[in-house]
């Protein structure tokens, strides 16, 4: 499959300047509303495509906030750029980023969960949306795209092995769209300021 390889959700158009400014006006008022309909309307504007080596610089803006939130990864909010290149890059996963325009907004990679032939059958994604854009449906964009992508590449089944439990939109929008949680490891996360909380195991079969 070609690197080049793109996903348009929804219908994209050529557009003369005067309706490129007509769509400026369009997306703010979309981008106002934080709502489902945001979501629905939202879809034809983000391309979610394979990352490229420059796209990192704009990864590492929606990284560093996510992750020095200590919310929801476990990754040190220390991490610098270059440890965050080599866990987001490297060559055992496969980085996307959602764009809108020119922005990254968000970014997911994809992975085997184990590997060897006995685990490699299930896939494994982690998401970021950038601060500045959440509440707009990216997230569940990147999750659906994930499962399409995963399926295509041969995965029976994907699984989350550390959703924590303090994360409520990350948990209902994996529910939404066909996880369970099928296990549960006590106080296994140290939130920044809620202490020692459960983390989820979530899976579904693609």
């Amino acid at each position: 499959m070609s690197d080049k390889l793109q996903f348009v959700a929804g219908f994209r158009h050529s557009f003369t300047a005067e309706s490129r400014d007509n769509r400026t006006g369009v997306l703010s008022e979309i981008l106002a509303s934080g709502s489902e309909s945001t979501y629905v309307k939202l879809r034809p504007m983000i391309e979610i495509r394979r990352a490229k080596d420059s796209d990192f610089d704009g990864i590492w803006q929606i990284f560093h906030q996510v992750v020095g939130r200590g919310d929801t990864y476990a990754t040190s909010p220390e991490t610098t750029k270059e440890q965050a290149r080599s866990m987001w890059m490297s060559e055992g996963v496969t980085t996307y980023v959602a764009l809108l325009g020119t922005e990254i907004v968000g970014s997911y990679v994809l992975r085997a969960n184990h590997p060897g032939r006995l685990g490699s059958h299930v896939a494994n994604a982690s998401y970021m949306v950038s601060p500045t854009h959440t509440r707009k449906g990216i997230g569940r964009m990147m999750c659906e795209h994930s499962l399409e992508e995963a399926r295509k590449a041969g995965f029976l089944a994907m699984q989350f092995n550390r959703v924590v439990s303090a994360n409520h939109a990350a948990i209902e929008l994996y529910k939404k769209i066909g996880f369970v949680i099928v296990g549960t490891v006590p106080k296994a996360f140290q939130h920044r300021t809620l202490g020692l909380v459960d983390v989820f195991i979530m899976h579904r079969f693609l």
